[in-house]
């Protein structure tokens, strides 16, 4: 899994993301690309924000037993995977707003180091490993760009 935390994989992550244009389709799935921008903000609004509630204590068990290791591991989604009600966009979005909005937080992560997010409690599964966090950022971004074919 490539290292979202250096400079170098933030750069290749951001020219994929400069590749995509309003009108780009996608290869399987149903959301739109400015939805699919929108919907990889989520993991973002969830360590940055206040935006959505946290799950109580036995969903946050249940989680932690049936789909952290989905998302922190270094297996690669299926395509058409399902996804949690929050990271669902069914409004349509503003395409520059929300690559700008998924740019900056990438840039932010990537300036806050994996230090940061070492032993960092994640929205949803508890404390996360910096290999943990990289995984679930790295794979959900790649995973969805090449949705998109960039």
């Amino acid at each position: 899994m490539k290292n979202i935390f250096t400079k170098e994989v933030v750069d290749e992550i951001v020219k994929r993301i400069n590749n995509l244009s309003p009108n780009t389709q996608a290869n399987w799935g149903k959301m739109s690309v400015s939805q699919m921008l929108a919907h990889c903000c989520v993991t973002y609004e969830m360590v940055y924000t206040d935006k959505h509630p946290k799950p109580n204590a036995f969903v946050k068990m249940m989680l932690k037993m049936f789909v952290k290791k989905t998302v922190v591991s270094d297996k690669t989604y299926s395509k058409n995977s399902r996804t949690a009600p929050q990271f669902i966009i069914s409004d349509e979005r503003e395409f520059e707003k929300e690559k700008k909005r998924l740019i900056d937080f990438i840039n932010k992560t990537q300036k806050l180091g994996e230090k940061y997010f070492d032993g960092k409690e994640s929205h949803s599964f508890g404390k996360l490993t910096i290999t943990e966090w990289n995984n679930s950022f790295y794979k959900h971004l790649d995973h969805h760009l090449t949705q998109f074919k960039v």
